[in-house]
């Protein structure tokens, strides 16, 4: 249940923000809440009536305005921010650090972290940064030798090959029949000579048988004609085996070396490609080997550059590890001397001067808040002044971190909220307290959360009626934690018991109680929920179950009754109290608080413990 709320603000003569006109809606701090709530506890009627009943302190129930609002404390961030991180790899120790809080210029040294081990591995990178760059000179000159070589191979084998063709078509076309027409030639001229030789043998036995010759010149003529004869039976061998064997041998031969050398060009060919592929690979390896032998040069250098941190834009310096909120505990402030890891945030620089407030929402709050619902807010470390904002986000998601912090239960939401216009006097990391306008009611119905409980999961009042305590079901709206709207079942001057008679809804007097859910407003807020974290009360949840426990804690001379309970302090009991709560601090007032919800838990502890029995 929310309203639409419409905020007008004006600048002033003097420059300042004016107030919004909802401003003037009533708001309790912490301190004031606590004192309305003692007031309640100890003086019964005193805040909203003067009767009490013989089962407690009542209300008196009346109309008139309530804020119902959500406050939580935050912490102020800069809107916009410059974040500094260590970008050197590893750890690396920060050697100087600039103040915090000092403003600096766009350029000035802000960290600088040790150099000594990156200048060694700048010496020994600069090391292989030269073999390997001796190692590439010398796989592009073996590349460009064995490409010489291959193609000088080639070159040869291609001309083997011609050659061996040539040698081929040489001697079939040219030696062959050359030789072919000699052997003929050399028949020709056997066979004149046979028969020449043949005439003069017979001559010369004609004439010797005459008795014209001697017998020597007549054998002289006859082995003339047997030599003819034996030159030519040679030629014509001669011509056979060259017809024969000589030529198809000859020929063979050189088809082979045809074959051969062509073979042998393949081979060179091929060993000349895969040398070269070799030599290339070997010198893009190479290459490459430089090229990452040179990258890591210049990352080394680029690391050796970011050692020194130097600020990107004007602003404050904020340390990273000022008012973080580790998980761990164990974040060490920043300072020199200190290790740091690579991509560790270190500096903060605020970029621009509107400022936001981050709170954590309990997920019991969340149906309350919605963005763009008006904000009030309080610093603590500027007392007496009021800033205004509007609710700009709300995570979809709650905050994972609880699960580190040992409660993974708890369920909260980080919430945005952003300033109305500059802020003067406020820095980063001031705590502060938000409060959240959820709804505004001029005139509403309203009792004490305390006052509601629920039976068989409706939510009950206890209204005295001629002197005795009735239940009373009622219609709920939201609650500020403190007050709760009643929508219907009550009417104004109705006087409500701010402590149930939860003992006869436990004992099963109420009739309502009987369907086995017992006061399940009861056992439903008896949790462990903070203080600070506000409740969502509806129909379906009522927080008026927060009740406080029956009785308070007993005191010399306050008086009990004859079944325990206690009974009504006196007036000189209830003055002096009241002049302590005057002048109590608010540490002292915030001690009571603990100190009290101390005592309504051991005493639920205890009324749990008697149910059981």
């Amino acid at each position: 249940m929310t309203a639409t709320i419409t905020t007008t603000t004006n600048k002033t003569s003097n420059g300042s923000q004016a107030v919004p006109w909802w401003r003037g809606w009533p708001a309790l701090s912490g301190g004031a809440a606590l004192v309305l709530v003692m007031g309640v506890w100890l003086f019964g009627g005193a805040l909203g009536g003067d009767g009490t009943a013989e089962d407690g302190p009542i209300y008196i129930a009346k109309r008139g305005p309530l804020t119902i609002h959500v406050t939580e404390s935050g912490t102020i961030q800069a809107r916009e921010q410059v974040v500094i991180k260590s970008e050197v790899e590893g750890q690396t120790t920060i050697i100087w650090l600039i103040e915090e809080g000092k403003h600096v210029q766009e350029g000035d040294l802000l960290v600088e972290l040790d150099v000594s081990k990156l200048q060694d591995n700048l010496v020994d990178q600069e090391i292989r940064v030269q073999n390997a760059e001796a190692s590439f000179i010398r796989a592009r000159e073996n590349l460009e030798i064995t490409k010489s070589k291959g193609e000088s191979d080639v070159a040869k084998a291609e001309l083997d090959y011609e050659f061996a063709i040539e040698d081929l078509k040489k001697y079939v076309e040219g030696e062959y029949p050359k030789q072919l027409d000699e052997m003929n030639a050399k028949i020709k001229l056997a066979e004149g000579d046979l028969k020449e030789a043949q005439r003069t043998a017979e001559w010369s036995i004609r004439l010797y048988d005459e008795k014209y010759i001697s017998e020597a010149d007549k054998t002289r003529d006859e082995l003339r004609r047997d030599r003819a004869e034996l030159d030519l039976k040679s030629a014509l061998a001669d011509l056979n085996l060259l017809e024969k064997f000589t030529y198809k041998r000859r020929v063979r031969e050189l088809e082979s070396d045809v074959d051969q050398t062509k073979m042998a060009l393949g081979r060179v060919k091929r060993q000349a490609l895969a040398n070269g592929v070799q030599e290339e690979a070997d010198l893009k390896a190479k290459q490459s080997e430089l090229k990452r032998q040179k990258e890591k040069l210049a990352k080394n250098e680029d690391q050796i550059s970011k050692t020194k941190i130097f600020s990107p834009a004007a602003g404050m310096v904020i340390y990273a590890t000022t008012g973080r909120d580790s998980h761990r505990g164990n974040d060490e402030p920043l300072e020199a001397g200190r290790m740091v890891r690579e991509r560790e945030e270190l500096i903060l620089l605020p970029t621009a001067k509107s400022m936001l407030v981050n709170i954590k929402i309990h997920e019991s709050s969340l149906k309350k808040a919605q963005v763009g619902q008006h904000v009030r807010v309080t610093i603590n470390a500027l007392p007496g002044r009021e800033f205004y904002g509007k609710v700009a986000r709300i995570a979809p998601l709650p905050d994972a971190q609880n699960f580190w912090r040992g409660n993974p239960d708890l369920k909260v939401y980080n919430t945005e909220i952003h300033f109305d216009g500059e802020l003067q006097g406020v820095r980063t990391g001031m705590t502060c307290k938000a409060q959240v306008i959820v709804q505004q009611l001029e005139d509403a119905l309203s009792v004490p959360v305390q006052s509601v409980i629920r039976v068989a999961g409706k939510p009950i009042v206890y209204v005295q009626r001629r002197g005795k305590a009735v239940p009373v079901e009622v219609e709920l709206g939201l609650d500020n934690k403190d007050y709760i709207h009643i929508i219907s079942g009550l009417a104004e001057g109705d006087r409500v018991l701010t402590n149930p008679p939860l003992d006869k809804v436990t004992n099963g007097n109420d009739t309502k109680a009987t369907d086995g859910e017992g006061v399940e407003g009861v056992a439903a807020k008896t949790d462990t929920t903070p203080k600070s974290e506000s409740t969502s009360v509806e129909p379906q949840a009522s927080p008026g179950a927060q009740a406080k426990p029956q009785g308070r804690p007993e005191k010399q001379g306050e008086g009990t009754n004859a079944q325990g309970q206690q009974g009504r302090p006196t007036p000189e009991q209830i003055a002096e109290r009241r002049e302590k709560m005057k002048n109590m601090t608010p540490e002292q007032r915030e001690a009571m608080r603990k100190q009290m919800q101390q005592q309504r838990d051991q005493r639920r502890e205890s009324a749990g413990g008697d149910e059981q029995k």
